[in-house]
């Protein structure tokens, strides 16, 4: 039996595959799952995604499984012990950015409501691609970090930004081949029922 059409990037590692055929692109509700994907989209900036995959159990473990209103308590003790969790990214800048973030995170629910709701008025209904290739950011994803950055988000770019609306299915960047796509589409239509793109 042969292997079923993925995006290209999806291949060569049982990790990747597992992620893209059952999480990427895909909605997600609660708002610490959603937290948790724009942390880990920060400490993936410059390493590979799949070193992240790999440790993604060791930073739930270390970030309260990435309960935002726990992580908002961390102090210089829990940056410290951190520092010295070789199960994670030992970046102060990055771990400092998931507190702060954290803290942000609560001031934008106070403000807007859910995360979830807030977050899916940034989703596209088409990727733009230039030459057939998906591009490294957007307008749209350079718009949702400048929003965030307002807001004192930090290591949230551009390019971490499309990576997350990606990750999250706020675009469908699932090749139009890939046995994926038609399941990310119709989950991606049920969640943006009844909700209304900026």
């Amino acid at each position: 039996m042969s292997e079923p059409t993925r995006c290209s990037w999806a291949t060569g590692h049982a990790d990747y595959t597992a992620y893209h055929d059952d999480e990427w692109g895909r909605p997600t509700t609660t708002s610490d799952r959603l937290f948790e994907k724009i942390c880990l989209e920060g400490f993936q900036s410059g390493l590979s995604w799949l070193t992240i995959l790999r440790k993604r159990e060791n930073f739930r473990a270390a970030f309260a499984d990435f309960d935002i209103h726990l992580v908002a308590e961390f102090d210089d003790d829990d940056v410290t012990r951190l520092l010295d969790d070789a199960g994670i990214i030992r970046h102060r800048g990055k771990i400092e950015a998931t507190i702060n973030n954290a803290q942000r995170a609560i001031e934008l629910i106070d403000a807007e409501g859910p995360l979830a709701d807030w977050i899916w008025t940034w989703a596209v209904d088409e990727p733009k691609r230039v030459d057939g290739a998906i591009p490294a950011s957007t307008d749209r994803s350079a718009a949702l970090a400048k929003d965030l950055k307002r807001r004192g988000w930090r290591y949230f770019g551009p390019t971490t930004a499309y990576a997350f609306m990606q990750s999250e299915g706020l675009t469908n960047d699932h090749d139009d081949a890939c046995h994926v796509r038609p399941a990310c589409d119709a989950a991606r239509a049920e969640f943006l029922r009844g909700r209304v793109l900026r």
